[in-house]
């Protein structure tokens, strides 16, 4: 019975929003016909006027996604885009300057006790039963083995709206609203280096000194670099997302060495980075992300995001809500996070490479060729694109990895907050100072 309760009020609460939804596109029509009267008159009348305010990093605020929003529900969306560890600090220690946060899940796992966002219902979100595996029960599929690090699901939920610990199983009540995810890898430009590479080992090889890259993010950086050493046999992990005191002194020291022997051309903290070091040349392997490869295709490049023998790296954003965010404001919120999941901004994405929580949706705002593509791993039928329209691959041309299932099916670890967090930074940023 209460299973029957709660499917009812999802039922009853999803019919609200869609009537909310359908009042909001007729507004103006409907308020000078002057045929709705109470809170929905309210809400009609009030949402040009609604401003909410969005930060995370540039992978997923988009002014495309801002006039989107202002477009299709009317209100405004104000975003400011900053480093990861800005995204932390700022989410941590001031609630009242935001009202959604648009953050990463390892990132959750620093924020969430201190109790700044507020616990969202998913018995408010349409599309929540189709959200996929890997944010619900953190597994893909039924035979999938959930990887190393903070797994989105692990830190996804908590045991009530006013919970404080998270709980491994589907309570009702979540930190984010999951929306975007990818399996990363390395970078590499086929043309200079001239053979294959298969392995993450390869980012310390000496055949590429002084024209390796790592990314300076210290919680991302260490992921990287535990995947390189366990490649090369120098360090076995009992968790590379929660790694000893021993095994990050290990891992910093085998960097360190090489670092001192010049195998780093530089470290990148940013998007723009990245795509520089590679497109000049000046870099030929390096840590990357899915839509620095394709700005680097975009110019004409040879960039792939390579598929490696012992996997990927993975990584899950969600948005979470201000615990300030209340009223009027709030139910925009929860409107703005439906329209995020209904499938034009995961259509969006996954022309970056990414993917949708709701893949489905996205279905629906992409051709069937983009789909084969970048969903089903098929070689192109005509000319790719990227979200602006700029072509990134010709007819045949076939996702680096393949299909969803193929390069989600291969994540290793997640990206992670350990609990020897403090001592790895003071490693990292003294590996980065050597």
């Amino acid at each position: 019975m209460r299973e029957l309760n709660k499917k009812t009020h999802r039922s009853n609460l999803t019919k609200t929003g869609k009537q909310r939804r359908l009042l909001m596109k007729g507004a103006a029509a409907t308020v000078a016909a002057g045929t709705i009267s109470g809170a929905p008159m309210i809400w009609a009348q009030n949402i040009k006027d609604i401003t909410l305010r969005q930060f995370g990093t540039g992978v997923s605020n988009l002014n495309d996604v801002a006039d989107k929003v202002k477009e299709d529900l009317g209100f405004t969306l104000e975003m400011t885009s900053l480093d990861s560890d800005s995204v932390t600090q700022r989410a941590a220690t001031q609630p009242k300057s935001f009202d959604i946060a648009d953050i990463e899940y390892w990132i959750c796992k620093k924020v969430w006790p201190a109790g700044n966002l507020q616990a969202m219902d998913t018995s408010r979100i349409d599309n929540y039963d189709k959200i996929v595996g890997t944010f619900r029960s953190g597994k893909l599929n039924p035979d999938s083995v959930i990887a190393q690090g903070t797994a989105p699901h692990s830190v996804g939920f908590v045991d009530g709206p006013d919970g404080k610990s998270f709980v491994n199983e589907e309570s009702g009540w979540m930190t984010l609203i999951p929306t975007i995810y990818n399996a990363d890898t390395l970078g590499i430009r086929p043309d200079l280096i001239g053979r294959d590479i298969t392995s993450w080992a390869e980012l310390l090889n000496p055949e590429f000194k002084g024209k390796a890259s790592i990314l300076d993010i210290s919680s991302i950086g260490i992921m990287d670099a535990a995947m390189v050493c366990e490649a090369m046999g120098e360090v076995t992990y009992g968790d590379k997302g929660n790694m000893t005191r021993d095994e990050i002194d290990q891992t910093m020291a085998i960097f360190t060495e090489a670092k001192k022997n010049g195998q780093f051309r530089a470290f990148w903290k940013s998007f723009d980075e990245s795509v520089n070091l590679m497109s000049s040349g000046e870099v030929v392997i390096q840590s990357m992300w899915s839509p620095a490869i394709s700005a680097v295709r975009s110019k004409g490049i040879p960039c792939v995001y390579q598929p490696l023998e012992e996997g990927y790296r993975s990584w899950g954003g969600g948005l979470g809500l201000s615990k300030n965010l209340s009223g009027l404001e709030l139910d925009a919120a929860y409107e703005y996070i439906n329209w995020y999941l209904s499938g034009w901004v995961g259509g969006y994405l996954m022309r970056q490479g990414y993917y949708s929580a709701v893949p489905e949706t996205s279905k629906n705002f992409m051709s069937t060729d983009e789909w084969g593509y970048w969903f089903e791993g098929k070689p192109a039928e005509g000319e790719i694109v990227n979200p602006q329209g700029v072509v990134m691959e010709q007819a045949g041309a076939v996702r680096d990895g393949g299909s969803f299932d193929e390069r989600m099916g291969k994540v290793a670890c997640w990206n992670s907050v350990m609990d020897e967090n403090q001592y790895m930074v003071r490693k990292w940023n003294e590996f980065i100072a050597a």
